[in-house]
């Protein structure tokens, strides 16, 4: 079992759950590197340097500071932080309920985490979570985490509480500043092709079957270096078709999409048929 990175109340209106707080997700599947010395091949440090003082500074005499003009800083400590005036450092305190469709997730949403309940606030904990499946409805709260203030959604996930800090308003961009296209005509014909493409591709998202290609190569690659094997090389990509207009790359792309759909249909059934055979010996 992880072990929880928070434990607090999440309250609602006048009813108050104690919680545990975990990370939803990990980054076991990033390939990392190191830095190192072109000359020694050995790994180089990072280290924080004082220029004013000309000298090194270990991690546990470093302070904080604010810079609040140019070259001029105030000191804050961890207990000035602990004692900011803010419910949101002891408590996520929900302050209203939203439709899920008003959440704009592709924008607002950063990182995740579970919420577990104490064993003393279970029946709480499961009453919001099946009233919030029920109604459709996402919890907004605000609450300090790391040194800092994060507006945060909480919904029901695979029957726990998941909770998503999300970006305050002011962080994100506006569309205005970009050159997008105004005003480009499309036509019925080209419209209706294009939706019978989505159509054709049209599939349920199964995480299982998405696999991080780029790791597998990296270590392919990694132990044919130590193995001092013949580096693989990748297959060259399928060559693509000249297309003139937008229709006829439509129409190719649908041609495509049914010699793809014919293909699964092919490997499914065959699939099918040998599971059967399985069976019945």
């Amino acid at each position: 079992m992880p072990r929880s990175i928070w434990k607090g109340v999440m309250s609602f209106g006048m009813v108050a759950i104690p919680v545990r707080l975990y990370l939803a997700t990990e980054s076991s599947s990033k390939v990392s590197f190191n830095l190192l010395c072109p000359e020694h091949r050995s790994r180089i440090k990072n280290k924080r340097y004082c220029v004013e003082g000309d000298h090194e500074v270990a991690w546990g005499d470093v302070v904080r500071g604010y810079e609040y003009e140019k070259g001029n800083y105030v000191e804050l400590t961890d207990e000035d932080l602990e004692k900011l005036p803010l419910r949101s450092s002891k408590a996520i305190d929900i302050t209203g309920f939203i439709k899920d469709e008003e959440l704009p997730g592709a924008l607002y949403y950063q990182s995740a985490y579970y919420l577990e309940p104490e064993k003393s606030a279970e029946k709480p904990y499961a009453l919001l979570n099946k009233t919030l499946a029920k109604t459709g409805r996402v919890a907004i709260a605000k609450f300090a985490l790391r040194d800092r203030e994060r507006l945060v959604s909480v919904r029901p996930q695979d029957g726990a509480l998941l909770m998503n800090t999300l970006h305050w308003p002011d962080e994100i961009r506006s569309t205005e500043d970009l050159d997008v296209p105004e005003d480009v005509k499309v036509s019925p014909a080209e419209l209706k092709m294009a939706e019978n493409l989505v159509g054709m591709m049209a599939t349920e998202f199964e995480p299982s079957e998405y696999k991080d290609e780029y790791k597998q190569a990296i270590l392919k690659l990694v132990e044919a270096k130590v193995q001092k094997k013949e580096i693989i090389e990748a297959p060259e990509p399928e060559a693509e078709t000249t297309v003139v207009d937008l229709m006829s790359a439509l129409k190719a792309s649908v041609e495509k999409a049914k010699k793809s759909g014919a293909k699964s249909k092919s490997v499914s059934s065959g699939s099918s048929s040998r599971t059967a055979r399985k069976k019945a010996s």
